[in-house]
């Protein structure tokens, strides 16, 4: 039998080198296997980082004191939307509860003290002087932490008068208001039913006074209400009175809300997580020397105003001067209007401006301004708030 004949030296190395190639255990990895594992390492990086950060949130937001002031600040701002229920996510279905009904207590007891401030009377003017005086209204921008609004000054008081609708069964813009009536400013005032957040602003809360006649009492058994407003005598009334109380005090124009969150110089709130969390606003004040203050700060706009608490608001009406103040309807409702109708501020309703029953007009000639009552011969009962 013939020899196998030998291997030739080129083949032999080249099954030498495969081997060599197969067994060496530091072979380099394809550009694409270490790009993916060098991934999954900055994925895995990025993730174990992530929850890391997650659970100290978790720590610091449920278990610190700072964590929980913020948290229920979170929560009273939820309270403040048409998503309330979602607060109980942060807070719990309980505590919700709680909060609201302490909040309720809290704007109640902050109605009760008995404001004793004082306005000087009307000055008589000095014969053969010409003073220039000064305009009847001025508008300021207002900033701060996280908020902007504006802040509308009213010299003379009894400038003011509070416009209704001029028909049944529907609200009306503050700027429609405005442009009807000839008023040099408006600002929206009083809360009102508003089933699903799509109320038709037609059916106010509590009382409506307007030249010092009742248009609508929807007080129902109760004997007294949270109310903000203006004498006769141009003096700002603001706390929980009665209806015959009212009348005997010569109640001029008036709506109801709450709370007053300035008495007799002195804030009420001590805190800004008493707040009622973030929001758009419109407080009512007025200085010693008469002057209505109406602040409008607007809010849930990121990057432009989130808005204020009614701490903000305090703070902002103590430094102008105001020795009372109180909460007007606020969030989506807040709109200051212009002697043209334009709106001045940036209301946060995704509509736009609202329908609302009620606003608090100035005007040069109050007592020329004829206002209806629209609510005439209708029960509280018979008013479909949601119906357009």
């Amino acid at each position: 039998m013939a020899p196998l004949p030998p291997r030739s030296t080129k083949a032999a190395s080249a099954s030498l080198t495969g081997s060599a190639a197969v067994a060496s255990p530091n072979r380099r990895k394809p550009p694409a296997r270490r790009k993916r594992s060098l991934l999954w390492r900055l994925y895995k990086l990025f993730f174990i980082a992530g929850c890391t950060l997650v659970a100290l949130f978790a720590i610091w937001f449920y278990l610190t004191p700072s964590g929980n002031t913020y948290r229920y600040m979170l929560a009273d701002t939820l309270i403040t939307t048409q998503h309330r229920e979602w607060a109980k996510y942060i807070i719990g279905e309980k505590a919700l509860r709680e909060r609201v009904a302490q909040y309720v207590q809290q704007f109640e007891e902050m109605g009760e003290e008995r404001d004793t401030h004082t306005i000087p009377a009307e000055a008589e003017p000095d014969e053969g002087t010409q003073e220039q005086s000064e305009a009847l209204t001025s508008v300021e921008e207002i900033d701060g932490e996280g908020f902007h609004g504006f802040l509308l000054t009213v010299r003379d008081p009894k400038k003011i008068r509070l416009v209704v609708p001029a028909k049944k069964g529907r609200g009306e813009k503050v700027s429609s208001m405005v442009k009807r009536t000839g008023a040099i400013a408006g600002v929206n005032a009083g809360g009102f039913s508003d089933p699903n957040w799509r109320g038709n602003g037609f059916k106010p809360i509590g009382l409506v006074i307007s030249g010092g006649k009742v248009y609508y009492n929807g007080l129902g058994s109760k004997k007294s209400v949270q109310i903000v407003g203006i004498d006769k005598q141009g003096k700002m009334l603001a706390g929980k009175y009665s209806l015959n109380e009212l009348i005997e005090l010569g109640i001029s124009e008036a709506v109801s809300f709450s709370p007053r969150i300035i008495v007799n110089g002195k804030g009420l709130i001590a805190n800004r997580s008493q707040g009622w969390g973030v929001a758009p606003r419109t407080v009512m004040g007025q200085r010693e020397d008469g002057a209505i203050l109406f602040l409008m700060i607007d809010g849930r706009q990121p990057g432009y105003s989130i808005g204020a608490t009614l701490y903000d608001a305090q703070e902002v009406l103590l430094s102008h001067g105001a020795v009372i103040a109180a909460n007007l309807d606020g969030g989506s409702s807040t709109v200051l209007v212009n002697d043209k109708g334009e709106i001045v501020n940036k209301p946060s309703s995704s509509s736009g401006e609202r329908y609302l029953p009620t606003g608090f007009l100035v005007f040069e000639n109050p007592e020329a301004i004829e206002v209806p009552n629209i609510w005439a011969g209708l029960k509280p009962s018979e008013i479909d708030a949601g119906k357009w």
